[in-house]
């Protein structure tokens, strides 16, 4: 893939402002590619896009085909005449800073029934509209919408705890559970044309700013979800419709007993023989949302660390051979192209980084990794022009927060690297990550915001207090945009 010399921001839609509790795709979000366009930037990332399930984390979602209802914005749905003026009347005391994911998912999946009712009443809303996007997106579309409506109906609880009829997609009770739960079929099918719909309109309004939106693909799917239950031939899972061998990495930066992610792993083999038609639909599903798409956990393509089900952490594992080029020559064949970022951190073997440079895809730099010794490979003189760099990610603490709790050692060396005193250290990695040979740079909203450990966005490992972080309402300012817009001029990264 080649990248032109560009620079952005990674801010996830939750983060951005409003007075609903959580982000979405309404104004604020028009607001910010605006922000983009006239600060000379060309790129916003987001974290995947899918509905949230296990603790509210974006890389375990209930599909990866779907949408996120919690990202529709009501301000939208008014002006459509979905919601009733109304309906958004009520005093709201929602914390601004912080995703109260319990209060807000309530509020809003009552907002979001509200829009449905008043649509069902009014066929003039757009009832061709759905139809449409029903029929093209049947292939994922019905399979999740039951899900959703089954897992409703059993009170939110995982599929394994469905009766076994359900558990194992029997056709005469899928069949009456269709007929039996269609209201609520029909609901969360249209929560998924309402995020469509809104989606491709900011896309199209991003594409009109020339911004282009990388999206991002976890390699593993959730236990919990569509993508599962529906197709239990392509994992790891047994009779009992349980994993066997779950996904994560061993003790590493982040974790001295590794990551336990839970995920089932691929059966590769059955993948290969259906030709990857799984694959090929996922990942053209995503870049139909988005422009480049952020392969999560890449090196788990060349080989990806299996834990027995029954561990309850990811010390006792054993690496196993991934799919190799083999994926990748279908998905090229089928897309035309591959627009990805390889996401090559962590443990990293020879073999994945051939793999990467097998099809030219741009790997990961993160600065904020860089300041252990001399000749680390994060820091931005070693960085090739093919690579994506960032003064950190999502699972990162901000570069202030990193600065303030690092070694004397780490800082002593950040500081000489840089020529700095350190009183503006996020700006500092900024300066230096955008004068980088790196085509594509990137930094947290955050780290533009010069924010602490407070606004960090992700534990890795820590179960709940995550994905939460809240930009403010006045924080998109033009004084930032200004400063921001002279570094992408002084660094040759506006066209």
């Amino acid at each position: 893939m080649n990248l032109p010399r560009s620079s952005g921001i990674l801010l996830h839609p939750t983060s951005l402002p409003n007075r609903y509790g959580i982000g979405d795709l309404g104004k604020s979000a028009y607001k910010f590619i605006d922000f983009l366009h006239n600060s000379g930037c060309k790129l916003w990332q987001t974290l995947p896009l899918g509905p949230t399930g296990y603790g509210d984390s974006p890389y375990q979602s209930f599909s990866t085909f779907a949408g996120n209802p919690y990202l529709i914005s009501p301000d939208l749905l008014l002006e459509e005449d979905l919601l009733h003026p109304n309906d958004l009347k009520e005093e709201l005391d929602f914390d601004n800073d912080l995703v109260d994911y319990g209060r807000v998912i309530s509020w809003k999946l009552n907002l979001l029934e509200r829009a449905f009712i008043r649509f069902e009443r009014d066929p003039k809303l757009g009832r061709r509209n759905l139809d449409i996007f029903r029929e093209k997106n049947s292939d994922w579309l019905e399979d999740y919408a039951l899900f959703m409506a089954l897992k409703e109906a059993n009170g939110g609880g995982s599929w394994i705890g469905w009766d076994e009829s359900l558990r194992n997609r029997e056709k005469a009770a899928l069949a009456k559970a269709r007929e039996e739960l269609k209201p609520a079929i029909d609901r969360f099918t249209f929560y998924q044309f309402l995020f469509f719909r809104q989606w491709d309109a900011l896309r199209m309004y991003a594409k009109e700013k020339n911004i282009q939106i990388i999206g991002d693909i976890p390699i593993f799917v959730s236990y919990d979800s569509s993508d599962v239950w529906a197709n239990p031939e392509l994992f790891f899972i047994d009779e009992k419709k349980l994993p066997t061998v779950v996904a994560g990495v061993p003790p590493d930066y982040f974790s001295e007993t590794g990551q336990l992610w839970g995920n089932p792993l691929y059966k590769w083999k059955k993948h290969k023989a259906e030709n990857y038609v799984w694959w090929v639909k996922r990942m053209s599903a995503v870049l139909n949302m988005v422009d480049v798409v952020r392969l999560d956990h890449f090196r788990g393509f060349a080989g990806y660390w299996e834990v027995p089900a029954k561990e309850l952490t990811a010390v006792n594992g054993r690496w196993v051979p991934g799919p190799g080029a083999d994926i990748f020559e279908r998905l090229k064949d089928e897309l035309g192209g591959l627009p990805i970022i390889a996401e090559d951190l962590g443990e990293i073997t020879p073999d994945v980084f051939e793999l990467r440079d097998q099809f030219n895809l741009p790997g990961m730099k993160i600065f904020q990794f860089a300041f252990s010794d001399e000749n680390n490979p994060f820091l931005p003189h070693h960085y090739p022009e093919n690579c994506v760099a960032y003064t950190g990610t999502h699972d990162n603490d901000t570069a202030r927060g990193w600065y303030e709790s690092a070694s004397e050692y780490e800082k002593d060396f950040a500081r000489r690297y840089l020529s700095v005193d350190g009183s503006d250290f996020a700006w500092d990695l900024i300066r230096s990550l955008w004068h980088s040979r790196a085509n594509f740079v990137l930094a947290p909203m955050q780290d533009l915001l010069s924010l602490g450990t407070e606004a960090r966005m992700n534990y890795p490992g820590r179960l709940g207090g995550n994905w939460g972080w809240r930009m403010k309402e006045d924080e998109m300012s033009d004084a930032l945009l200004g400063k921001l817009k002279k570094i992408n001029e002084r660094a040759g990264r506006i066209a």
